[in-house]
C-alpha cells in the first residue's frame, strides 16, 4: 500500500499546479469520514458523519488550502509569506512556510488567539506580531504590508487557498461513493463553505450537488444580520470575524444549493463540543461544534434532514484548551482499587 501523497499530488489533475510547482507536503488531507454514533439520533432519519478535519498535519483543514498556497509562492520566487489569523491560518502558514524554507510573518489580533494555535506558530519559528485591533482591521494591514515589502499573502484572499480546499468536496464524493443530501459547516471568514461548494459544482452535475448549511456565532454573525459586526464576540474564536472575506462566495454557495446560513449561541456551541467529546469521541475546537450545533438547531425547529449529512469538523480542540476547563476536573482519590471504582 502506498502512502498518501498530499494534496498537491492525490489532486494534481484538479489544481492550477505545473511541472514548476514544488512537491510541498506534510501528507495534508485524506482525513476521515467518521460515522455518528450518537447525535445522529437526533436527527430522525437522517444518516450524519463527521469529516475530522482536525486529522490534518496542523489539526485544522487549512493545511488543504496552504499547501496550494505555500508551493505556489515558493514557484513564483517568494522569499517570505505573510498573514493576519485568529489562530489556524497562523500554525499552517508557519508549518508549510518552515517545510519550504521560507519566512513566515503572522500578524495577530491581540489577545483574541488561543494558545494551542499561538504555541504552533512560534515553534515553527514564525515572526509572530500582536496588534492591537480586530481581525479585519489585521487583515487590512497584512494586504499593504505584502504589497509594500513584496511578500506572499497567504490568507483565504489568496485564491490558491481555496484551490486547495475544495479537495475536501472530493474526499467526500470519494469516500461515500455518492453526494450526500447536505454539508453543513462553520463560517468565519467564509473561505471554506465557497471552497467546498466549488468542488461539488466541479465534480457534479447540477441537481445531484447537497445542499450548503454554514454556521455562525449569534456575536459574529454578519451574514446573518446582513452586515458587517465591528466587534465580533464569541468562544468560538476561529469564526470571530466580523467582515467575511469571501462574503459573496458564501452566500451563493448557500443559495445555489438550496442551504442557508444562520447562527447559533455559545452555549449552543459549548454543548456540542461537549457531545461530540464525550458522546462521539471527537475532541474538536468550539468553530467545528458550531456545525453539530446548527444541526441540532435544525431539528429541534422542525427542519425535515433526510439522506445523509456531513459535518465538518475544522479543527482539534487542543487548539483552543480553554472551553474544556468546563469539562470536570480529577477528582483526588486514595491509591487503592476501591477509591477507583468508587469513580465508576
Amino acid at each position: 500500500m502506498r502512502p498518501w501523497p498530499g494534496v498537491l499530488q492525490a489532486f494534481a489533475d484538479r489544481l492550477p499546479v505545473s511541472d514548476r510547482t514544488p512537491l510541498l507536503t506534510l501528507r495534508e488531507g485524506n482525513t476521515p469520514l467518521v460515522p455518528s454514533v450518537s447525535i445522529v439520533r437526533d436527527l430522525g432519519g437522517a444518516e450524519l458523519y463527521f469529516k475530522w478535519e482536525g486529522a490534518n498535519p496542523t489539526g485544522s483543514f487549512k493545511d488543504r488550502g496552504m499547501v496550494v498556497a505555500v508551493a505556489k509562492a515558493v514557484e513564483a520566487g517568494a522569499r517570505a509569506v505573510v498573514c493576519a489569523s485568529t489562530g489556524n491560518t497562523a500554525a499552517s502558514a508557519a508549518a508549510y512556510a518552515a517545510r519550504a524554507g521560507l519566512r513566515c510573518l503572522v500578524v495577530l489580533p491581540e489577545g483574541a488567539v488561543a494558545s494551542g494555535k499561538l504555541a504552533q506558530a512560534r515553534m515553527h519559528g514564525a515572526a509572530v506580531a500582536s496588534v492591537p485591533c480586530s481581525f479585519d482591521a489585521a487583515l487590512r494591514l497584512v494586504r499593504e504590508a505584502s504589497e509594500k515589502l513584496g511578500l506572499a499573502l497567504v490568507n483565504s484572499l489568496n485564491p490558491y487557498r481555496l484551490e486547495g480546499q475544495k479537495t475536501a468536496a472530493f474526499e467526500i464524493l470519494d469516500q461515500l461513493g455518492e453526494p450526500p443530501q447536505a454539508v453543513v459547516l462553520p463560517v468565519g471568514n467564509a473561505g471554506n463553505i465557497t471552497a467546498y461548494w466549488r468542488g461539488f459544482c466541479e465534480a457534479l452535475e447540477p441537481g445531484r450537488r447537497p445542499r450548503m448549511w454554514g454556521v455562525q456565532a449569534e456575536g459574529a454573525a454578519p451574514l446573518v444580520l446582513g452586515r458587517p459586526v465591528e466587534r465580533p464576540q464569541t468562544v468560538a474564536s476561529a469564526i470571530r470575524i466580523g467582515r467575511p472575506a469571501s462574503w459573496e462566495g458564501a452566500v451563493r454557495a448557500a443559495a445555489e444549493s438550496g442551504g442557508r446560513i444562520f447562527a447559533v449561541s455559545d452555549e449552543e456551541i459549548l454543548s456540542a463540543q461537549a457531545r461530540l467529546a464525550t458522546e462521539e469521541g471527537l475532541f474538536a475546537e468550539p468553530a467545528s461544534a458550531a456545525a453539530v450545533a446548527g444541526l441540532l438547531r435544525l431539528a429541534r425547529e422542525g427542519v425535515r434532514i433526510e439522506g445523509t449529512v456531513v459535518a465538518v469538523l475544522t479543527g482539534h480542540g487542543l487548539k483552543d484548551p480553554q472551553p474544556a476547563e468546563r469539562a470536570p476536573q480529577p477528582v483526588p482519590v486514595e491509591p487503592t482499587v476501591e477509591a477507583l471504582a468508587s469513580l465508576l
